[in-house]
């Protein structure tokens, strides 16, 4: 059992439709309860759906967030893009920055460091992913992968208030496959380890369900979970966050 105040950010990735919205009158109930006064609930659904689940959250604490942004905050010829200042506008509080997916289609380290501050500009909290290949893992260069992410990433930027580290190891995600308790234990110390002042809240991300929870939430430097797949029924959701508090 924790009593800290936990994080879980549920990404919908590319999934649902209005009818979604009927499936989050538990979550909203829910969030309500007793049973998360020591957390927070944050849902980044795809960005046909921001506000429309922002109306629908308007009487409860539940976040919002979008799932990736441009660069560029102001507006500008970048058909198919969608930047912070319009996330914003349609009422998210938060972004997904760098996730996996995102990278293996060409967002490098440079890019990433540019919509985090595009995305703080526009009073947007970040929730910045990071992580290690298997090759990476296999060669021992998860601590040096890491490091660079987050050196180049948050590079220039000095208040990190806004920040969440989210650890995504690649080879973790959606393969049911987590990391070793002692090992992720020691990542996260190491994250940690890279803010000289106040370090950021991390979370976990990969693979997160009802099932591997009770292991996960045992690792006490863990402040939440982004979670992928398992977030989108709102039974496997709810499950989560309850074991988690069990």
């Amino acid at each position: 059992m924790t009593n800290k105040y936990m994080y879980f950010v549920a990404n919908w990735k590319m999934y649902g439709s209005l009818s979604s919205l009927n499936t989050l009158d538990k979550v909203i109930k829910f969030s309500k309860s007793k049973e998360i006064k020591r957390g927070r609930l944050i849902y980044c659904p795809p960005y046909t759906l921001i506000s429309s689940f922002s109306k629908k959250f308007k009487n409860c604490q539940i976040g919002i967030g979008g799932q990736n942004c441009h660069e560029n905050e102001s507006y500008g010829p970048y058909t198919g893009s969608i930047n912070s200042r319009m996330l914003k506008n349609i009422g998210a509080q938060f972004v997904i920055i760098g996730h996996s997916e995102n990278r293996e289609k060409g967002e490098n380290n440079k890019l990433i460091n540019l919509k985090i501050k595009s995305a703080l500009e526009a009073k947007l909290k970040v929730i910045f992913c990071i992580g290690e290949s298997l090759t990476d893992k296999r060669k021992k260069k998860t601590q040096s992968i890491l490091s660079k992410q987050i050196k180049v990433g948050l590079d220039s930027i000095k208040n990190k208030s806004s920040i969440f580290i989210a650890y995504e190891p690649v080879w973790a995600i959606g393969s049911g496959i987590t990391p070793k308790s002692k090992d992720l234990f020691k990542t996260v110390e190491f994250i940690k380890s890279k803010f000289k002042d106040k370090s950021p809240k991390v979370l976990y991300g990969g693979s997160v369900n009802p099932q591997n929870i009770t292991n996960l939430k045992e690792i006490n430097n863990i402040d939440g979970f982004l979670i992928g797949g398992a977030s989108q029924s709102t039974k496997k959701f709810i499950d989560i966050v309850k074991k988690t508090y069990s």
